[in-house]
């Protein structure tokens, strides 16, 4: 089955700070562009389906409210969930297993104020 997401956005208010939080929590290196005004960090994506984006840009608020995505975290959410804290962002729920006991899950806030949620097998 493909997936039904193509892209996300994680709006900020910081592009800086966001991109760092998510490179330190995540461990990758995100990619910034600016174009026209609108800052940009494209979170790695070769041989992805979905592609994300941390977005600074006028009419995008970073919130707690809405949609809530929950990023991979790999074998065990547990390694990514322990930074959160340390860089700048605060736990919500912590690892959790799913109803259907189908893996783990944690929702978290992120150092925007955004609401996001982990996910992964253990």
């Amino acid at each position: 089955m493909n997936s039904y997401i193509g892209i996300f956005e994680i709006p900020t208010k910081n592009i800086s700070r966001a991109t760092s939080f998510y490179e330190s929590i995540m461990d990758i290196k995100i990619e910034r562009i600016d174009f026209d005004g609108v800052k940009m960090g494209i979170l790695p994506y070769e041989n992805q389906k979905v592609n994300g984006v941390i977005i600074e840009a006028e009419g995008y608020e970073p919130s707690a409210n809405g949609v809530t995505i929950y990023l991979n975290a790999g074998n065990n959410l547990q390694f990514m969930l322990d930074k959160i804290v340390k860089n700048g962002g605060k736990i919500l729920i912590p690892k959790t297993p799913h109803a259907d006991q189908e893996g783990f899950f944690a929702v978290f806030i992120d150092s925007e104020g955004n609401k996001l949620g982990l996910h992964s097998e253990k």
